[in-house]
């Protein structure tokens, strides 16, 4: 219980749960929000970002502190400070974004002025539907938002990827305005109704079958290396956000796999068919 990311303590409060495995000045019992718009978690109150949280997204808040919120994401455990005005009340989804990003508008008119994005996964609680439009709730009341950019199923994990084609590459992102590496694939398998870690290293830990490098890839396997993670669309193509391009491309995996091992990050360190 040594790994930050993963633990619902800042020495100074820590969850009620780790109570006797802690040690902290007081341990609460954590208050859930809901993520109002898209923002950074980080490592500390101005401190560095770690990863992107979501729209709609559950956060629970374990102390404030003056503007900032200690806490974890539900979603997947990451802890860390989150700027508290961008929380508001936790309304469990219906719905999900089932497009790369899309726009909450104050009427269901696309000639008004944009309000909100919300981005591919994000959940959202739809009130009613008119017209080919939804309204969905959110902290500031409530928006619409193109009924046809929502679902209520699970999305093909590849196909949601590919949605994902030609976003920039932003470290820690997890939107359709820029995520990284293991942002991709995170959006990806959550959009396809499956739980996935943060973090490229959490991510290799996943359980499923190691392959070894003579073994042929498949679509949804994962590739590693150091600090790295692609997703294989198929024997021999794979998708992942990179800043050699600085975005999202599918490229061939021979090729990429040799122009990174001639970099810093080396070679492939582990070829991973997660449970699904």
């Amino acid at each position: 219980m040594t790994d930050r990311r993963f633990l619902a303590s800042n020495g100074r409060v820590a969850d009620a749960a780790l109570q006797g495995l802690v040690d902290a000045e007081e341990f609460v019992t954590p208050i859930r929000r809901g993520v109002a718009a898209g923002h950074w978690l980080h490592d500390a109150p101005e401190g560095n970002i770690d990863r992107e949280l979501l729209v709609g997204d559950a956060f629970d808040v374990l102390e404030e502190r003056g503007d900032w919120s200690f806490g974890r994401s539900a979603k997947d455990g990451y802890c860390g400070w989150f700027e508290t005005a961008w929380l508001g009340p936790w309304r469990a989804p219906t719905h999900k974004i089932a497009v790369r990003t899309t726009w909450g508008y104050n009427s269901p008119n696309f000639k008004t002025p944009r309000v909100l994005p919300l981005h591919l996964s994000a959940g959202v609680t739809v009130e009613e539907t008119t017209a080919g439009w939804a309204r969905i709730a959110v902290s500031v009341g409530s928006l619409w938002v193109p009924e046809h950019h929502l679902t209520q199923s699970d999305m093909d994990l590849i196909e949601a990827a590919r949605l994902l084609l030609g976003t920039p590459y932003v470290w820690a992102g997890n939107t359709g305005f820029g995520l990284d590496c293991s942002g991709l694939v995170q959006v990806a398998f959550h959009a396809s109704g499956r739980d996935c870690p943060p973090d490229s290293d959490v991510q290799a830990g996943m359980l499923g079958q190691e392959l070894s490098p003579s073994e042929p890839l498949a679509a949804r396997d994962l590739l590693f290396w150091k600090g790295h993670v692609a997703l294989a669309t198929g024997p021999d193509k794979m998708i992942h956000a990179n800043a050699h391009h600085m975005a999202v491309v599918e490229e061939p995996i021979s090729e990429a796999i040799t122009r990174i091992a001639s970099t810093d990050t080396g070679p492939v360190t582990r070829r991973l068919r997660p449970e699904l």
